[in-house]
């Protein structure tokens, strides 16, 4: 598909078509195949260097890239409306990699404290270990990531939709702030979708995902993707060629075949979400619920206003009794530690994706034992609703 049809279609079409630009004007198969081949062959020399030197770019060694990875990262880079797109291992592959190939020893980076809780411990952690300096903030507060800025600033790194709080950074505002000061704005889109928020179309450099949460929804594919300027992608593709964090073919091809269906599943899952967040607001069992859809959201309009085609399928709650919430669910709604998939499933933040936190760190950002984050699916959603009012009765 041609960059000039990006604004004349839905991203419903965009992502049922994505691909389709790779395939020659012969009799192929309508679906792409697996490239499983690790090397490639060249017939001359000349063919050889013009690949790689960039010229004309072919696959030659799986770890520099496949064609399934060529065609998932063109279908990216037209999904999130950016330059480029990098295909990587895992989605903390694409962060760091897309992190890194901006920042030095002597940087410093200023980072939403209610980040993923790997993230946490990669900027917290890792980072300082290679001499660059990070700050946490409360990324809502944009007076509180003014103050952080330094003259070595070159990363703002936010989340979309945090995880598992659902908090709303002000994204524009935060671009506009970072590249007032000479930074770039990384954002990690993976509770949205581009179906449901494009970062880059707000000024965000850099978007990252998962691919096995929305972009697959199926639970079957494992892998991470950068999006953004091409200096920015191209710097990340160098740092994760010598990280060696690459995807298989096989991870690609199976996210191509979830990405045809994003427009449709995310309207799914966005609608149950928001009935499911309204039925729980209202129930005595239920201290309080996280869902932008919400007025008592505490940054309700704002999510509105960034998102006005839904908020995705995930909602947190703090539930009285979590145990016995989980166990009544055993059966219908299952307890597995991720998320987005076509079925609703629950996970235990405190216990798992914010595990590597001490329980100070967990506390202060607002993950108590109580705490359950759900994924919300796209079956129908009375019978959402009747598992779930059930298991609170």
């Amino acid at each position: 598909m041609s960059d000039a049809h990006r604004t004349n279609y839905d991203l419903t079409t965009l992502a049922a078509r994505s691909g389709e630009e790779a395939r020659p004007n012969a009799s192929v198969p309508l679906a792409e195949p697996i490239y499983q081949s690790t090397v490639y062959a060249y017939p001359d020399l000349n063919a050889l260097e013009e690949s790689m030197s960039g010229r004309e770019p072919s696959a030659f060694y799986y770890r520099n890239g496949t064609p399934n990875a060529a065609t998932l990262e063109r279908a990216m880079s037209i999904l999130e409306n950016t330059e480029a797109s990098l295909v990587a291992g895992s989605g903390m592959a694409a962060i760091s990699a897309s992190l890194l190939g901006v920042l030095k020893s002597g940087d410093h980076v200023v980072t939403d404290a209610r980040v993923y809780g790997i993230s946490y411990a990669l900027l917290g952690e890792e980072f300082p270990r290679l001499g660059i300096e990070v700050s946490f903030v409360d990324a809502c507060n944009l007076e509180e990531v003014q103050a952080a800025m330094k003259a070595n600033t070159k990363v703002i790194h936010v989340e979309s939709l945090t995880n598992p709080l659902l908090t709303v950074p002000d994204v524009p505002a935060l671009a506009e702030l970072a590249h007032a000061h000479g930074a770039i704005l990384s954002v990690d889109n993976t509770f949205a979708s581009p179906a449901v928020f494009r970062p880059a179309d707000h000024g965000a450099d850099l978007v990252t995902h998962s691919l096995s949460k929305y972009l697959s929804g199926h639970s079957t594919a494992f892998g991470g993707v950068a999006c953004g300027r091409a200096d920015l992608i191209a710097a990340a593709r160098t740092r994760l060629l010598r990280l060696g964090g690459t995807i298989s073919a096989f991870d690609a091809w199976m996210t191509m075949q979830g990405l045809k269906t994003l427009g449709l599943r995310m309207r799914a899952h966005s609608g149950n979400a928001q009935a499911v967040a309204d039925v729980l607001s209202n129930h005595p069992r239920v201290s309080r619920v996280y869902h932008p859809g919400l007025s008592s959201h505490p940054q309700f309009v704002r999510a509105a206003e960034l998102f006005p085609n839904g908020f995705g399928g995930m909602l947190s709650a703090d539930i009285d009794d979590a145990p016995s919430f989980v166990k009544a669910l055993a059966g219908k709604i299952p307890l597995a530690p991720s998320l987005a998939d076509v079925q609703s499933t629950l996970s235990w933040p405190w216990g798992t994706s914010h595990r590597a936190l001490s329980e100070t760190e967990r506390r202060r950002l607002g993950i108590t034992p109580g705490l359950l984050r759900i994924s919300i699916g796209i079956e129908d959603v009375n019978d959402i609703l009747g598992d779930i009012e059930g298991a609170l009765e």
